[in-house]
């Protein structure tokens, strides 16, 4: 006869521990989407740098129109999308998306990066201009639900990023006149005001948070100038050259306000305390990118620069920047690890900085080299993010070290 299990009367056993999952990348939204931008930011620039010259090519998007088109609605929308998917579940205290509506989510923007390179070009908008609505109904959800009026904007960013996507492709396949180019550079407008709002939510709280007795400041006439001066931008882009010849010379004008509102911005956070601290200095030279390329811009409509290096300015050293410290540092805090960057990291910060240099400096001051130069910068862009996968990997694939979940 089986010998029954011994147990103290009155005394009930403890319910046996929930299981805790080994693999945790559909857990919360930064953790597929910072690993598919991660993957998607090394191998994108390698292919570029292969259709730049000549070796390859694409039947939807070709030329620089791929390359600009899959670097924001690819990779920028990719963090974006983990980043309001894990902070709105934090603004709200409701779910988003997790499990298999996460992997759907992951689904349609990799459907929409295999699209583009095929001779699909409905297909491909469809998948496009799904992707950030899908997002911001995933976001959408527990914003109203829980009345939080004052994130209902980022709903409405997303839907006007997926219409731009619509615009793009329309105008590609001969639906609009338009320039599809001009389409991409509003859509980095976008994201550059999604940028300036989250660095001026975060980067403060950051580096308070990181640097014992600084007190980096907020200025609420600063902060509406800094944000209002990017929308005028945006508006500005959005007015048609024929009708209006004079929006190359507004458009410098408000580049240039833009560039002196968001340095003193910058400059109320103190930049110059925190090179000590990886992880917070990162944030700081990032958004400092952002004040050069609102620089160049104005220097575009004096015809002091060409287009390309305010535009690199922005992408490479300003979303470049912002986007991997943010991934380190919010991945970090969310599966509850040191907030403190090795080595790895700062090097990888130096990687991506380094490639902004080379882009916008070296063309201007050797135009005849170009090739030699974006072909140097897409070399230090890829290490920083292979390196960046290879140390994410493991961070984003398991479990919480605390083991709570998300």
């Amino acid at each position: 006869m089986d010998e029954l299990p011994l147990q103290r009367p009155g005394r009930a056993q403890p319910a046996p521990a929930p299981a805790v999952p080994t693999f945790a990348l559909w857990q919360l939204g930064f953790r597929p989407f910072y690993l598919l931008a991660g993957i998607f930011a090394a191998l994108d620039i390698v292919l570029w740098t292969l259709q730049f010259g000549g070796t390859i090519g694409a039947a939807v998007l070709r030329g620089p129109l791929w390359h600009a088109h899959e670097m924001l609605f690819g990779y920028a929308l990719a963090v974006i999308a983990g980043f309001l998917l894990t902070a709105v579940r934090n603004w709200t205290n409701r779910p988003t998306p997790t499990g298999a509506p996460l992997m759907l989510l992951a689904a349609i923007w990799l459907l929409a990066r295999v699209l583009v390179l095929g001779p699909w070009p409905l297909a491909a908008a469809l998948a496009n201009a799904a992707f950030p609505v899908a997002v911001a109904i995933g976001i959408g959800i527990p914003i109203v639900r829980s009345r939080n009026r004052r994130n209902y904007f980022f709903v409405g960013l997303l839907v006007l990023l997926g219409t731009l996507a619509l615009v793009v492709h329309a105008a590609l396949d001969g639906f609009l006149a338009f320039d599809p180019l001009h389409g991409v550079r509003l859509g980095l407008d976008v994201v550059l005001f999604i940028m300036v709002v989250m660095a001026g939510r975060v980067v403060p709280m950051f580096t308070n948070n990181g640097i014992a007795g600084l007190n980096a400041r907020r200025n609420p006439l600063v902060e509406k100038l800094s944000l209002g001066s990017v929308i005028a931008l945006f508006v500005v882009d959005l007015l048609p050259a024929q009708a209006f010849p004079w929006t190359g010379a507004l458009a410098g004008i408000v580049a240039a306000a833009a560039a002196l509102a968001n340095a003193t911005r910058l400059a109320l956070w103190q930049p110059w305390r925190t090179f000590s601290t990886p992880l917070v200095w990162v944030l700081h030279v990032a958004y400092a990118w952002i004040v050069v390329h609102l620089l160049l811009r104005a220097g575009v409509a004096a015809g002091l620069v060409a287009h390309s290096v305010s535009v690199h300015a922005l992408t490479v050293g300003g979303i470049g920047g912002l986007t991997i410290g943010m991934m380190t540092r919010t991945a970090r805090g969310h599966t509850a690890r040191p907030l403190r960057a090795d080595g790895f990291e700062a090097t990888m910060y130096a990687l991506v900085f380094a490639a902004a240099l080379v882009r916008v400096f070296g063309p201007i001051a050797s135009p005849e080299h170009l090739v030699v130069f974006v072909q140097a910068s897409a070399i230090l862009w890829a290490a920083a993010f292979g390196l960046y996968v290879v140390r994410a990997w493991p961070v984003l694939t398991r479990p919480r070290l605390d083991g709570k979940p998300g």
